[in-house]
Order: C-alpha cells, then sequence, then structure tokens
C-alpha cells in the first residue's frame, strides 16, 4: 500500500463564519473556497473546546482536554499522551510542523524548542519568529498596527508577518521533499503541519488588505440583542465586562466593524494560498490537504466577546475541510464540492489521518474517522459531537476562572452543563440564533433528559476526571442518580493507546480487558 501525504493547515480564532465557502463571499477568502470546491465542506464542524490550547490538544492528541491534561492554555498537554507527530513518525513518515504550536504551557508564543516527533530544521513557532525581529519590530508587531493608518505608516508588507514566514517554510519543505524523491534519496510519505496565528490579534496584514474592509459592516444578527436573560449569571457578567479598547472592536447595534480582523482574515486566505500552490506544484499525486481553526470568536454576538464558556455557533462552529488526493477525489463517487450536513469535531481529525494512512487507530480514542464521509457515505444529520471547557487562564490570570461545562450537540438541540450555574437546551432549528434557552420548558423534558444521560455517560466512559454526581443532580433533574453501570464509582477502563503498556487491574494483577 503507497501510503498518503498529509497538509494539515489550521488557523487561529477563524469561525466558520469568517469564511467565504459557509456562506460570506464578501470576506474574500478565495483559497479556502476553493479547497472547498475541489474537496468535502463539513458544514457542522465543531471544535471540542473553544480555547486554544484545549482545542489543539484535541487535534494533535486525537483525545479531550480533560483526560489529556490540557485544559486551560497555560497547562500543557501531558507526556505520556503521544501526539501527532510521534505517531506518524514512528510509522515511517516524515513529519513538520511550522507555525504556532501553544500546547507547551509555556507562553503564548512558545519556546522555540521543537518538541519530540517534527522536525527542528522547519520548527518555526512564535519564539522562533520574534528572534527574527529587533525589540523595536517585535513591540511594533504587539501593540503597534492597532489601526490600518498604523499599517500603512509602517508599510507593513508580507515579509513581515508570522504569517509568510510560517508559508516560506512549509514550501521549503515541500520543494526538498520533491527534489528527495526525484532523486529517490528519501521516498517516506510526509505530514506537514502549517498552523497560522492569524487572523488572531493583533490582525498584522499589509494595509491594502484591512482597507478593503473600512467601512464594511458584518452583520451579527438578532444575536446581537440578547439579553442573556435566563442565561447562565458567567454569560451576563461576561456580557458587562466586555472591554472597548482599539484592540477588541465592539459591534455598534447589530454589526460589527473591525477593518483589520477582516482584513487579516483575507491576508491569511493568501498565505494558504501560497501553500496549495506549493502542494500543487511539488506534492499533488498522493497528498490530503486538510485544513480548520481551533475556535471561533463571539464578536458581539450575545452581547459576548473573545471565547469563552458556551457553545453558540459563532464560538464553537468551525471551518472543517479535507480535500483528497488528485487519483482518489474523482473516484468511489466523491465529487468535487461536496457538502456535509454531518455533524464532526476535532477529535475525529487524528482517527481520520490514521485510517486514511492505513494506520491503527487506538481504542483510546473517542473520536471515528471521517473517511466514509469522503467516499460518499449518507450523512448522519445526528451524529454527536462534545464540547468542554474548564478555565481561560492567561499567564497574568487576569481572565474567566473555572467554569466548568460539559455540552452535548445532537442536532438540532444543544444541551449545556454549568456545574456551577444555570444549564442551557437550544433548539437549533426552532431557534437558529440560540436566543430561548428551553432548560426548564416542560415540552422540552423529555428531550432534554435523553440528551442528558448521553452526556453523563460520555463523561464516565472517557474517565473525566471531573465527572461526578453534580452533574447528575441538576435543579431541573432528580431523578437520575449514580445510574452509571458500577455505581458511584463509575467505570474502570483500560487505556490501550498503542503506546503504553496495558493497565493492569488492581485487584487481580491481570489486563484490565481479563
Amino acid at each position: 500500500m503507497t501510503r498518503p501525504d498529509f497538509v494539515f493547515i489550521m488557523t487561529d480564532t477563524q469561525g466558520a463564519n469568517m469564511v467565504g465557502a459557509y456562506g460570506r463571499p464578501e470576506l474574500q477568502t478565495a483559497n479556502i473556497d476553493r479547497l472547498a470546491a475541489e474537496g468535502v465542506l463539513f458544514e457542522r464542524g465543531y471544535t471540542n473546546s473553544p480555547l486554544c490550547t484545549p482545542a489543539r490538544s484535541v487535534i494533535f492528541t486525537g483525545t479531550y482536554p480533560h483526560l489529556n491534561g490540557a485544559w486551560s492554555n497555560t497547562l500543557a498537554v501531558n507526556p505520556k499522551f503521544a501526539h501527532m507527530g510521534q505517531r506518524f513518525r514512528d510509522a515511517g513518515y516524515r513529519t513538520v510542523y511550522t507555525g504556532k504550536w501553544h500546547l507547551d504551557g509555556h507562553d503564548y508564543y512558545g519556546s522555540g524548542l521543537c518538541p519530540d516527533g517534527w522536525d527542528d530544521r522547519y520548527w518555526f513557532d512564535a519564539r522562533r519568529y520574534l528572534e527574527t525581529l529587533t525589540p523595536a519590530q517585535r513591540t511594533l508587531w504587539r501593540s503597534g498596527l492597532n489601526t490600518v493608518e498604523a499599517l500603512r505608516e509602517h508599510d507593513i508588507r508580507p515579509e513581515f508577518t508570522f504569517a509568510h514566514g510560517v508559508s516560506n517554510r512549509a514550501i521549503e519543505f515541500l520543494r526538498e521533499q520533491r527534489n528527495r524523491r526525484d532523486g529517490s534519496a528519501d521516498d517516506r510519505p510526509f505530514v506537514l503541519v502549517v498552523s497560522y496565528d492569524e487572523p488572531h490579534g493583533p490582525f498584522t496584514c499589509p494595509s491594502e488588505y484591512a482597507e478593503r474592509f473600512v467601512g464594511y459592516r458584518y452583520p451579527l444578527g438578532p444575536g446581537a440583542h440578547d439579553d442573556l436573560r435566563d442565561k447562565p449569571v458567567h454569560q451576563q457578567e461576561w456580557a458587562a465586562a466586555r472591554p472597548q479598547t482599539p484592540y477588541v472592536a465592539a459591534g455598534q447595534g447589530d454589526y460589527l466593524e473591525n477593518p483589520r480582523y477582516f482584513g487579516c482574515n483575507s491576508f491569511v486566505d493568501s498565505e494558504i494560498g501560497r501553500v496549495l500552490e506549493a502542494v500543487e506544484r511539488y506534492a499533488p499525486e498522493d497528498t490530503y490537504v486538510i485544513y480548520t481553526s481551533d475556535h471561533g470568536e463571539m464578536w458581539g454576538s450575545h452581547g459576548l466577546w473573545s471565547k469563552g464558556a458556551c457553545v453558540y455557533e459563532e464560538n464553537v462552529r468551525v471551518p472543517f475541510i479535507i480535500r483528497p488526493p488528485r487519483d482518489v477525489s474523482g473516484a468511489a463517487g466523491v465529487s468535487a464540492g461536496r457538502r456535509s450536513v454531518t455533524p464532526v469535531s476535532h477529535v475525529d481529525l487524528l482517527p481520520t489521518m490514521l485510517d486514511l494512512a492505513g494506520l491503527p487507530v487506538p481504542p483510546l480514542f473517542l473520536g471515528q474517522s471521517l473517511a466514509p464521509w469522503l467516499t460518499g457515505a449518507p450523512d448522519d444529520p445526528q451524529r454527536r459531537v462534545f464540547v468542554e471547557w474548564g478555565r481561560y487562564e492567561l499567564p497574568q490570570d487576569h481572565w474567566g476562572g473555572f467554569t466548568p461545562m460539559r455540552s452535548l450537540v445532537k442536532w438540532p438541540y444543544k444541551l449545556s452543563l454549568n456545574l456551577f450555574d444555570t444549564d442551557e437546551l437550544y433548539d437549533c432549528g426552532d431557534d437558529p440564533h440560540e436566543l430561548k434557552n428551553r432548560i426548564e420548558d416542560p415540552a422540552y423534558a423529555q428531550v432534554r433528559n435523553a440528551l442528558h444521560d448521553e452526556l453523563l455517560d460520555w463523561m464516565y466512559r472517557d474517565m473525566d476526571p471531573f465527572r461526578g454526581p453534580p452533574w447528575e443532580r441538576r435543579p431541573w433533574r432528580q431523578d437520575r442518580k449514580l445510574t452509571w453501570r458500577g455505581g458511584w464509582t463509575g467505570p474502570r477502563r483500560g487505556w490501550d493507546d498503542r503506546y503504553e503498556p496495558p493497565r493492569l487491574n488492581q485487584r487481580t494483577g491481570l489486563p484490565l480487558e481479563q
């Protein structure tokens, strides 16, 4: 079997609502739109945790943050969980990562040290990017380009940006990989991750991109007028604390004006285009291209800004596109430009890649390969997606706090358990803007309780360390108490990730499966 190559492209803070192919053509993301036209676009792609490090921990380990330990931006992934680079390297792949990592718990920029499993020659995290800048340029990047005029005044060119450097290393690798194969020196398949910080703030881009969006008003819709009545108190406090600063542009009424964000959003698309062009030039035959973002951004919808403990579409719905290789996309019933309404999430990505490569998917993973939907399988509109939240923590720890949330999306419903707060139930079919919290509505009691059972079973099955009776005893439900098989202590589960030695039963000393 010839194993395929993978180019995995991701952005930061780019919800599905910020991409042309998802219904916003005026946002000028032509290269991503072309990728969608040539592959399979998942309409309902979700992050499993709408915060940088937790989201990325799911993508690269195939496990949820509550299990891998990275449930805050300052908590690194537990080293016992092998990541994408290690798994594919050990399977004989060349593994390359360029761009934002944000999984080491160090700081926003990273440590500059290449983790085990990736090729140090191409490693280019934000710390290494900073080392290419003078002290004055560093400060300029982070805090000196807060207006369109400043971008113009400083004549910001693509070559100055982090995104351009990330693309350069990806293109360099693809060119070098082609030379290796042409010279028969190294015909190993490869995994190339291209991870952009953009369009995350400070929204650095050449001024001409931002200038295109001067005066553009992004419609926030009815959600902009949500008074958050009957919603969690933490959302009300979040809305009340919304900063009015040039860095976080505020919506006016029911629209948002932020030309730098929208300009940067279009600029990163142009950088993605550079990488796609290199794929076509140097590795077109056997390469899957996968594209997603770690999470979305509220931008004033529901009165909220940034990201946080909620499952509103703006926050958790992300772009999710897979383009098969040329020799696959026209076969087995796959048609270019297919749009699937099957709900999928980040936890499915690593199992998908392993499956496509003909490699075993560890039993530890609760995600599922999406390969069937790349070859024409019927959609499963009610497929389940789980979303969680733990803590919003910056190095200075001045935002958020411990707001544990566990959520289930099973279309058209969304159930969120907010451990210390009001729970939420939305019927997105009847209420697409998620304005009406149905958690206490008797008409939804049967649906709500069934979703509750599924969500609790997931928490126990995946050994969520925060699981326990408080998630079962909710103000709106007292009839389900400690009903998991095995009673109060919950289940015991093996830990077969295909890397660690099998775990043994504490009572018998035998492998757990025995």
